[in-house]
C-alpha cells in the first residue's frame, strides 16, 4: 500500500503542478480550460499505450529507448512553455485591461491554444505512463491488489490536494502582478524541464556530463522528500545534478528571460 501510495502521489503530483499553472497562468481567457483539460485527456491515453509499450520502448536504441523518450517529451514541453510565456508577456497587458472591464472572460483569437493542450499532454502523458508501469510492476511482484488500489486512492487524493492548493495560491495574485508572476513561473517550469530532458540524455552517454556532479545536496534537501519534490517539478532540482543540466537551465532561463524582456520593452 505505501509503495503504491508513494508511486501515484509523486507522479500525479508533477501532473497537477503542471496543469494548475496552466490554468492559473490562462484564467479567464475563453477556450483554455476546454484545451487544457482535451490535452491531460490525450495525455491519460498516452500513457495507457506508452506503458503497455514500456519494455519494447526500454529495450530499443540498445536501452537507451526510455531515456531519449522522457528527453523529447521534456525538450517538446519546454519550448511550447516557453512559447507560452512570450505569447503571455505580449499580450498579458491587454488582458489585464479587459479582464478590469469586462469582468469575465476575454477572447484572444490567437492565444495558443494547442501549446496549451501539447504541454497538459506531454506532462499527463510522461507522469501517467510511469505511474501505471510502476503499479503494473508492484503487481507482477506480488503486491497486493486491494492495499495497491487503496494506496493509489491515496496518493491521487493527496497530489490532487496540493496541486489544488498550488493553484488557489496563484489565482490569488492580485491581477496587476497575475502575468508577470506567472510568467517567471512558467520561465523557471521550462527551463527546469529541459535541463531534465538534457540529463536523460547524459544518462545514457548522448550528451558529455561536462562536470558529473556539480554539488550534493542530498543530506539538505532530498529529491525523494515533498519539498524536493515539488522543487523538481517547478524549477527542475536536482540533489547531484551535472554540469551538463545546470548549463542547459542557465541558457534556456537566459534566453526566455531576454525574450521576454524584449517583448515587455516592445509593447
Amino acid at each position: 500500500m505505501l509503495s503504491a501510495f508513494i508511486i501515484v502521489f509523486r507522479e500525479v503530483l508533477e501532473m497537477a503542478m503542471v496543469l494548475g499553472l496552466l490554468f492559473a497562468a490562462t484564467k479567464g481567457v475563453v477556450g483554455t480550460r476546454r484545451r487544457i483539460n482535451l490535452g491531460a485527456a490525450l495525455g491519460l491515453l498516452g500513457a495507457a499505450l506508452v506503458a503497455y509499450f514500456m519494455e519494447a520502448l526500454e529495450d530499443s536504441i540498445d536501452g537507451a529507448g526510455e531515456f531519449v523518450f522522457n528527453a523529447a517529451v521534456l525538450a517538446m514541453a519546454s519550448l511550447m512553455i516557453a512559447w507560452t510565456v512570450i505569447w503571455m508577456s505580449k499580450h498579458g497587458r491587454e488582458m489585464s485591461v479587459k479582464m478590469k472591464q469586462v469582468g469575465t472572460s476575454v477572447v484572444e483569437g490567437d492565444a495558443p491554444m494547442m501549446t496549451l493542450m501539447v504541454v497538459a499532454f506531454a506532462a499527463v502523458m510522461r507522469e501517467g505512463s510511469e505511474a501505471v508501469f510502476f503499479l503494473f510492476g508492484a503487481m507482477q511482484a506480488g503486491v497486493d491488489m486491494a492495499s495497491m488500489l487503496m494506496g493509489g486512492l491515496f496518493g491521487l487524493a493527496a497530489a490532487g490536494a496540493l496541486g489544488l492548493l498550488l493553484y488557489q495560491g496563484l489565482v490569488r495574485i492580485p491581477l496587476k502582478y497575475v502575468f508577470k508572476v506567472m510568467g517567471v513561473l512558467l520561465m523557471l517550469l521550462a527551463a527546469g524541464m529541459a535541463s531534465q530532458a538534457a540529463n536523460n540524455l547524459v544518462l545514457v552517454e548522448m550528451l558529455p556530463p561536462i562536470i558529473d556532479t556539480l554539488w550534493d545536496t542530498s543530506a539538505w534537501l532530498s529529491q525523494d522528500s515533498l519539498l524536493g519534490n515539488i522543487l523538481h517539478v517547478l524549477v527542475g532540482y536536482d540533489e547531484q545534478p551535472s554540469g551538463m543540466q545546470m548549463m542547459v537551465f542557465v541558457l534556456s532561463l537566459t534566453l526566455m528571460a531576454w525574450l521576454f524582456y524584449r517583448t515587455e520593452q516592445g509593447k
